[in-house]
């Protein structure tokens, strides 16, 4: 479970700002109860100012009432908001280093069993350039002399679902 940023100043807060039973409080924060009640009694984390989580969106006021009226309830984090998450992009693709040389062998492969393929999106399904597509396309990368058309997925460039997501979308497949 994803824990709220800075949990002791977020447990302080919630101690002094909300009616929460000590359980409660010590499992969103990922501390012990015992933990929470010193901090409570004043013997821990006297001089801590507290780390409001409404204010930083980890939490709604609406879920703060809710677990305030049903003590067995669980408090549960918003998922983060970022530029990527409400835009719908994920992270650039990773290639391990040891994969590395095997992309032109599986752009040699799409080219041949999907030519209607975009580059784009051979570009996203292997985490590839385009200069690297038309090098390997027009047989002028380095060691073109070596590359053997081989499965994507074979090679662990990119799963099933992927490809067949990124494949379905294809004019030939649709035909």
């Amino acid at each position: 479970m994803a824990l709220p940023l800075m949990p002791k100043a977020t447990a302080v807060w919630l101690i002094e700002n909300t009616a929460l039973d000590f359980a409660q409080i010590a499992e969103f924060c990922g501390l012990h109860s015992l933990e929470v009640q010193a901090i409570a009694d004043g013997d821990t984390s006297i001089s801590m100012v507290g780390f409001d989580p409404i204010a930083s969106s980890q939490l709604s006021l609406e879920e703060i009432h809710r677990c305030e009226q049903d003590l067995t309830a669980k408090l549960s984090i918003r998922p983060a908001v970022n530029a990527d998450t409400v835009l719908g992009k994920k992270g650039s693709r990773y290639t391990p280093v040891s994969k590395r040389q095997d992309r032109p062998d599986a752009i040699a492969w799409l080219l041949k069993y999907y030519p209607d393929l975009s580059e784009t999106k051979v570009c996203r399904l292997l985490g590839t350039t385009k200069p690297m597509i038309k090098s390997v396309k027009s047989r002028t990368h380095w060691n073109s002399n070596n590359i053997k058309p081989r499965s994507p997925i074979q090679l662990g460039l990119c799963t099933q679902s992927e490809f067949d997501e990124t494949i379905g979308d294809s004019p030939k497949a649709m035909a």
